[in-house]
């Protein structure tokens, strides 16, 4: 069962990528900066809160780009 049009697909695939590549480097760069206490978690997600709409908006400017270069250089 489909539920988006397949015409958002590649918008949804750079939301998906953005928030999944923003998720695991806020957590592993958090611990590497600051360790694991009882306060990571916040830490965590205070930086997370700035790094998500960085990473999507980066993402939706450079994504379009990086493809067009991709296509036109491959077969």
């Amino acid at each position: 069962m489909k539920i988006i049009p397949k015409k958002y697909s590649n918008l949804i695939y750079i939301l998906l990528m953005g928030f999944g590549m923003s998720l695991f480097m806020t957590l592993i760069i958090t611990y590497i900066n600051t360790g694991i206490d009882i306060n990571y978690p916040k830490r965590f997600l205070k930086a997370w809160t700035v790094g998500l709409p960085i990473a999507i908006a980066t993402s939706l400017i450079v994504g379009p780009i990086v493809k067009r270069f991709v296509d036109k250089y491959t077969k």
